[in-house]
Formats: C-alpha cells, sequence, structure tokens
C-alpha cells in the first residue's frame, strides 16, 4: 500500500530485517534434524552461506578455509590479491590507519593495475585445495578479465556491482550485454544487486544461475548516505523471491537462486532472510570478524576506495573468535555474531521446518 509522503509524492513501505520476526508454529524439531543444505546448479554446499568478495573478508586462503567448512568463497579479483604478488604488508598498513587518511590511502593501494597472472594463480591456488572456486568481478571489469577468469577453472563466476541491471545504457562506452555473455559462459553466473520484483526479473531473464539482492545496505557501505539509494532488505528479498516464483511460471520451472546481499550482520538476520525467500546469503562483516580475516579486525569494500565518489567507509569491528566458531559455535557472546549456522539450525527446529525450501515458508510478523 503506497502512503502520501506529500501532495505530489507517494511511496511504498519497506522493511527491513529488524523490523520483523519469525513466529513459531504448533510442531518443534530437534535441531540435529535439520538440513541446511543448499545447491546452485551442480555445486552443493552444506551451509547456505557465500562469502562477501572484499578485502577485508576474503583472502584466497580464508576463501579455502569457507569452502572447506561447507560454504562457499568468493575472492574479489579487483582486490589486493589480484593486484600485488604480497598485500599482506598493505593489509597491515591499513590496519594500522586512522581517520580520514584511511580513504585517502585506500585509493591509492587499490590504483595498481589489476594483473591476469595473478587472477589466474590465486584462483588456481584455491581449486588446488580442492573447494568449489569461485571469484567476483564488476560489471565495468567483467569483458576485460573474464576469459583469464574461466581459463583458470573457476566454478561459479560473480558479477557484482552496487545495482547491476540487464539494461544498462551508456553513450561513452559499449555496456555488457548481460544475456549474451552469460550465453556464451561455460560456467553458472551469479549476478547482482538488485532489490525489486521488475530489475531481478531481468536479470534473472539473462540465464544467470542465482541473483543478489541488496545494495546501500552493510557495515561498510554509505549509499544510502551519499547517494541516497537503499532498499531495506526484508521487503526486498520478498520481491525478489516473488520475481523468482514468476519466472519460474514463465520460464517453464526454471529456478533461479535468491542470495541477500547485505544487512546480514547477525546470526538473526541469516534466519530472517531464508523466512523472506532466500535460499543462500553473501556475508561480509561476521566474518570480518574472524582471527583468520585478512582485514585485521577492520572491514571495507570496493565502494571504500571508489576514485571519484567513496560510498563506503573502513570501519573497525574487531574479531571476536575464529571462522569456525563464528559459523558453528560454541559462542562466547549473546549477540548473534557467533555460531550463524547453529542459530538458524534452532531457528528452524523451533518452527518445526526440516529444510530451507521449508522455512522460506514460516510465517512472520511486523514489529
Amino acid at each position: 500500500m503506497d502512503i502520501d509522503i506529500g501532495r505530489a509524492k507517494r511511496g511504498r513501505r519497506a522493511y527491513a530485517f529488524d523490523d520483523i520476526a519469525i513466529v513459531p508454529s504448533r510442531r518443534t524439531r530437534d535441531p540435529e534434524e535439520v538440513s541446511v543444505a543448499w545447491q546452485i546448479d551442480a555445486d552443493r554446499f552444506e551451509i547456505p552461506v557465500v562469502a562477501a568478495p572484499m578485502d577485508s573478508v576474503m583472502s584466497p586462503e580464508t576463501a579455502i578455509a569457507l569452502g572447506k567448512h561447507g560454504g562457499l568463497g568468493v575472492l574479489d579479483l579487483e582486490g589486493l590479491w589480484t593486484r600485488y604478488d604480497d598485500p599482506e604488508p598493505l593489509l597491515d598498513e591499513v590496519s594500522r590507519l586512522r581517520g580520514p587518511e584511511a580513504t585517502a590511502r585506500l585509493q591509492e593501494i587499490y590504483t595498481e593495475p589489476i594483473r591476469a597472472d595473478l587472477i589466474t594463480e590465486r584462483l588456481q591456488q584455491m581449486r588446488a585445495a580442492g573447494v568449489t572456486v569461485a571469484g567476483a568481478l564488476s560489471p565495468q571489469r567483467t569483458k576485460q578479465f573474464a576469459r583469464s577468469v574461466v581459463d583458470a577453472g573457476v566454478d561459479l563466476f560473480v558479477i557484482r556491482g552496487t545495482t547491476v541491471s540487464a539494461e544498462h545504457v551508456s553513450g561513452k562506452t559499449e555496456p555488457l550485454n548481460l544475456k549474451e555473455f552469460i550465453y556464451e559462459l561455460d560456467v553458472p553466473v551469479i549476478v547482482g544487486g538488485c532489490a525489486t520484483h521488475q530489475a531481478a526479473l531481468h536479470l534473472m531473464r539473462t540465464g544467470a544461475a542465482g541473483v543478489l539482492v541488496g545494495f546501500g545496505g552493510g557495515a561498510a557501505h554509505t549509499t544510502r548516505t551519499v547517494l541516497g539509494v537503499a532498499v531495506p532488505m526484508a521487503t526486498a528479498v520478498a520481491d525478489v523471491a516473488a520475481a523468482r516464483r514468476d519466472y519460474l511460471d514463465e520460464s517453464g520451472g526454471r529456478y533461479v537462486h535468491v542470495i541477500a546481499d547485505g544487512s546480514v550482520g547477525r546470526s538473526g538476520d541469516v534466519s530472517k532472510a531464508i523466512a523472506c525467500g532466500a535460499d543462500a546469503l553473501m556475508v561480509g562483516s561476521p566474518f570480518a570478524r574472524a582471527e583468520e580475516a585478512p582485514g585485521r579486525g577492520f572491514h571495507w569494500g570496493a565502494e571504500a576506495w571508489h576514485a571519484d565518489l567513496p560510498r563506503g567507509e573502513r570501519v573497525e569491528i574487531g574479531a571476536c573468535g575464529s571462522l569456525a566458531e563464528i559459523l558453528f559455535g560454541p559462542s562466547r557472546v549473546a549477540d548473534g555474531t557467533m555460531n550463524l549456522i547453529g542459530a538458524l539450525r534452532r531457528a528452524m527446529a523451533m518452527t518445526g521446518y526440516t529444510d530451507l525450501k521449508e522455512f522460506q515458508r514460516v510465517e512472520v510478523v511486523v514489529q
């Protein structure tokens, strides 16, 4: 229902994860009898967690570690790991920066050119470890480096931006034709972000295997402040889940996975995202708190070092435990930053559901 903002403008009411709650049902189950497995295309994962491709979250080593824990680590192929032979000294430097100088220094560090040979080296390192290999490029860099990514043996290709459309219009450069590009690739593609039913439906029609939902949110984003652009995530996920249902009918049975990307900071957000219709979650800040995280207790994304208009911050969030503890516990805190999967299992068990697809049907209320 639209709400009058003023005489000349109406707007739709939208809800964030904090605005909703999951309703217990008449049936409960043992948490150990709940399955949280997720499969996209030919790749099956024991947990529905995808690590955000951010230098503060994912290195080749942490991507491998997450893969061995049953999740999917996505390496940022425009980050420090594909610009420098050894980015560790720079990561140490970034962790010591304070105040406004942090953004300026990040902009300097990321002016180093991306190297195709390092893309190949990092992805092959992940493949040699025996985990599912995934890398991410922005739409602007996809044409330039896509062949290097595919030739390196990637299993899943992620095209991720603040907002990605199937109908980008440009008078300066030839835009990326997602439908042609995805058709020509030999690997499944996950693309986003988007936050509306119509935008998601257009992305699904390109042949994408999965769609990322969300922009303007997240612990390190200032997109709402800088651009004024944001959509609360509970509404965004529910709208894109409706697009998935409509496209399933339109395509004669082709299922496109919905992946919530943004505002998933605590275990309750994981459960609520799936309750709203997500198949999996792309997680940033919880993994940036891991002791193994390359950010050393700091968190930032590509928006933080944009050359002309930074829309992100380097935020200090600290470390709270190992990657295994953040995923599976035991938790030493009561704020939802540890044992994400244990909390999801318990939420599903308390409402009587045995798998993720069933849990998408759980009742929710607006608080």
